[in-house]
């Protein structure tokens, strides 16, 4: 069975910074992505970030380029490193695993999500 833990949530004054942890058991996604999400107060779920099981390859929301990271280490936990933060990244952030590359984008390809972590940005 396959479960994704997030952590690293939080409250933060705009221009702060925070840190999202995803630890992803019970398979891997060599093939896959693993990517974040995060979904506003009365909007849509969106995409923030992917990142290539084998951290080759990167992608990147226009709204976070610049100020946010995704990254992995060895032991398949995925991070996201936000800078910057404003209040508009204010939002429950998911992690999510299982798209293909080419769909890195579209959350309905995802077949594995965490519960979500809360980020509120006040400013």
């Amino acid at each position: 069975q396959v479960q994704l833990v997030e952590s690293g949530g939080g409250l933060v004054q705009a221009g702060g910074s925070l840190r999202l942890s995803c630890a992803a058991s019970g398979r891997t996604f060599s093939r896959d992505v693993m990517g974040w999400f995060r979904q506003p107060p009365g909007k849509e779920r969106e995409f923030v970030a992917a990142i290539s099981w084998g951290a080759t390859s990167t992608y990147d929301a226009d709204s976070v380029k610049g100020r946010f990271t995704i990254y992995k280490n060895a032991k398949n936990t995925v991070y996201l490193q936000m800078n910057s933060l404003k209040p508009e990244d204010t939002a429950v952030y998911y992690c999510a695993a299982g798209a293909p590359i080419v769909s890195n984008k579209d959350p309905a390809r995802y077949n594995y999500w965490g519960q979500g972590t809360q980020v509120t940005v006040s400013s």
